[in-house]
């Protein structure tokens, strides 16, 4: 389990964001990495006391049900679905960057639309010839994944220059707090392995554990490789592939190779496994109800969610060609962060709703770390840029517009 959840934040972020965060913050982007993992850290403590009183399949969208009522639980689970589709489009667009290792070709406009829209329909034809085989191409991708990242911080420790960590200027609190938001699309992604607890062994016990493990290891790492990214790496703020490039120095052609292929490896597993679970959360939203019945036909060859698949595969094509890496990650971090917020309030909530119940982990000053949790969110919203809000916002007015207008299908149904 821990290593489920190691491999479900350590996606792709990291091979772009290094670059991102010491453009906008310099070397204090090492500190604001260090921010970040508290920040999440309060906030998986949170998940960690509210995962453990369920065992059944649902995440997020299951707690929200439980402690709010039908809306609050369609809207967070709405947020997992805006957050699949604007994820997707970061992590496509940081893969056909560092496609361009390979070949120049993927620099061109051209040549960005038609990998994106290629690579989509092949991922969504592997999700709908069955989920054995997308399992299969997981594996696979995920075993190709730390190793590049572990070469890279330990061969790149050897080559660090002290001069590149000079302070050359000092961040104003905006820009720090609007780095260590983004950081957010880094850390992010272990709400999503608890979309199928119901799955886990005994995940009281074992979700908490590997919740809080996980995330030490990963705040570890991926300082480690901002350090290294730093030290070695002196046109840093200007990459477009960091960590490319940064091997390419201090290893060679063979290093950059290596990298690259480990970022591929990486991204299009992280890919894959969106495209897995975002094509079901509208067959989910059908099957309740809650999104037209079309989406919940199923395949009869291959017994796999066809319309849900389409419906993914078309908005997360639109998505991708319309933002850049840097646009989608920051718009992934805030609604990440809102659906964080929910949780942190879920607690509070579930606390007094449900005093009864011992049978969880519970953290000592629960109600403490929910509220830190509820500041931190604040905070980090707080930092998003207008236009930013303003996508989001359309997107949730879009989710509660379709909420009314299934409720008020479903109740002519029922009146009939």
């Amino acid at each position: 389990m821990v290593l489920l959840v190691i491999n479900g934040v350590i996606g792709s972020g990291i091979f772009g964001l290094p670059a991102k965060t010491f453009k906008e913050t310099g070397v204090y982007s090492i500190a604001a990495f260090g921010v970040c993992a508290v920040a999440v850290f309060i906030i998986i403590l949170c998940f960690a006391e509210v995962s453990s009183r369920f065992d059944k399949t649902g995440g997020p969208y299951l707690y929200a049900l439980s402690a709010f009522g039908r809306l609050p639980a369609f809207l967070t689970g709405w947020l997992l679905l805006v957050t699949r589709f604007i994820t997707y489009a970061a992590l496509i667009n940081l893969l056909v960057t560092y496609l361009s290792v390979f070949s120049d070709w993927f620099i061109l406009p051209s040549s960005r639309i038609i990998s994106i829209i290629t690579l989509t329909i092949f991922l969504a034809f592997i999700n709908h010839v069955g989920v054995k085989d997308s399992t299969r191409v997981n594996n696979f991708l995920t075993f190709a994944k730390l190793l590049p990242l572990i070469l890279f911080i330990i061969i790149g420790t050897f080559y660090i220059e002290p001069k590149n960590f000079e302070v050359i200027h000092t961040p104003g609190f905006a820009s720090f707090s609007s780095t260590v938001l983004l950081l957010v699309f880094a850390f992010g992604g272990f709400e999503s392995v608890l979309v199928n607890s119901g799955e886990v062994k005994d995940p009281r016990k074992n979700l908490p554990f590997a919740l809080l493990l996980a995330a030490l290891i990963i705040a570890v790492i991926y300082v480690l490789i901002q350090i290294v990214s730093i030290g070695t790496l002196p046109g840093l703020a200007t990459s477009g592939k960091p960590l490319a490039e940064a091997a390419g120095l201090f290893m060679g052609k063979t290093g950059a190779t290596i990298i690259a292929i480990g970022a591929l490896f990486s991204v299009t597993g992280t890919l894959n496994a969106i495209m897995l679970v975002g094509s079901r959360l509208p067959y989910a939203f059908s099957e309740e109800k809650q999104f037209p019945k079309i989406f919940s036909f199923i395949h009869p060859k291959y017994k796999t969610p066809t319309m849900s698949l389409l419906l993914f595969m078309t908005i997360t094509i639109i998505v991708s060609i319309n933002y850049s890496f840097l646009s989608a990650a920051s718009l992934s971090a805030i609604t990440r962060v809102m659906i964080y917020g929910i949780v942190c309030i879920a607690l509070i909530r579930l606390r007094k709703k449900d005093a009864a119940q011992t049978a969880h982990f519970k953290i000592p000053y629960g109600k403490f770390f929910a509220i830190s949790g509820i500041a931190i969110t604040i905070w980090l919203l707080s930092s998003s840029r207008l236009n930013e809000l303003r996508d989001v916002a359309i997107a949730v007015g879009a989710g509660l517009l379709i909420f009314l207008l299934m409720e008020w299908q479903n109740r002519k149904i029922n009146s009939n």
